[in-house]
């Protein structure tokens, strides 16, 4: 008999911004977690400290630091290969994370740092960890398919937008559960076709061949 390899999650705490709300307890409810840099003032949003701090500190104020002595801190220099973000993901999987939230990956005041989780999102995804992101309004899931093809079902309000934003050319997309729906579409690189779409209720997605992400926004009902 084959045996299943436990799932587990763990939270990379991140400098972007952080919005409490439903989705995001149940996102971070009970997981373990390690924070990057500033990502470690939404630390009271999670059930337990976590268990690790790293970064270069350079967002970390010395009150931050001050109010969380006991949590393990391994610092960085500033002139590194990787971000902070990077750096916190990598210790997290090294610790058995097979699937990761990234919380405060999304929007923030570096446009070039939001691009490079999106981008992060799909290289984990690539070697097989399971991943989501947050800004606790808004949530994106990298969507990869090639050898394998991709079939995702997320549980959407009705009324919400999402929108599928292409990393590549796509092959046989198909969209259902939304107002607009696809079936076995061929999405050019650059197109517009899939933005700002509406639930309709849980979303299914499956894609044959190309790499992309779904960005949700599960309370915003402007397209309801």
């Amino acid at each position: 008999m084959r045996e299943t390899r436990r799932q587990e999650t763990m939270v990379v705490l991140m400098g972007g911004p952080l919005t409490a709300g439903p989705r995001l307890d149940a996102l971070l409810a009970g997981k373990r977690a390690v924070a990057a840099d500033g990502g470690m003032r939404h630390a009271p949003l999670l059930s337990a400290l976590p268990e690790l701090w790293v970064g270069d500190f350079d967002s970390s104020a010395e009150e931050l630091i001050a109010r969380y002595p006991h949590v393990h801190r391994e610092p960085y220099p500033p002139a590194k290969n990787e971000t902070d973000g990077e750096i916190a993901a990598e210790a997290a999987i090294e610790r058995g994370a097979t699937r990761l939230v990234l919380a405060g990956a999304l929007s923030g005041e570096r446009s070039d740092h939001a691009l490079l989780h999106l981008l992060l999102g799909l290289s984990l995804t690539e070697r097989g960890i399971d991943v989501v992101l947050t800004s606790g309004e808004e949530e994106a899931y990298p969507l990869l398919a090639g050898i394998r093809p991709l079939d995702l079902s997320l549980d959407l309000p009705k009324g919400s937008l999402f929108s599928i934003l292409g990393f590549t050319a796509l092959e046989g997309l198909t969209i259902a559960g939304a107002r607009y729906p696809l079936e076995d579409f061929s999405l050019p690189f650059g197109s517009s076709r899939t933005i700002s779409n509406v639930a309709e209720g849980p979303v299914r997605i499956t894609l044959k061949h190309g790499r992309a992400i779904l960005l949700a926004r599960p309370y915003d009902m402007t397209g309801a």
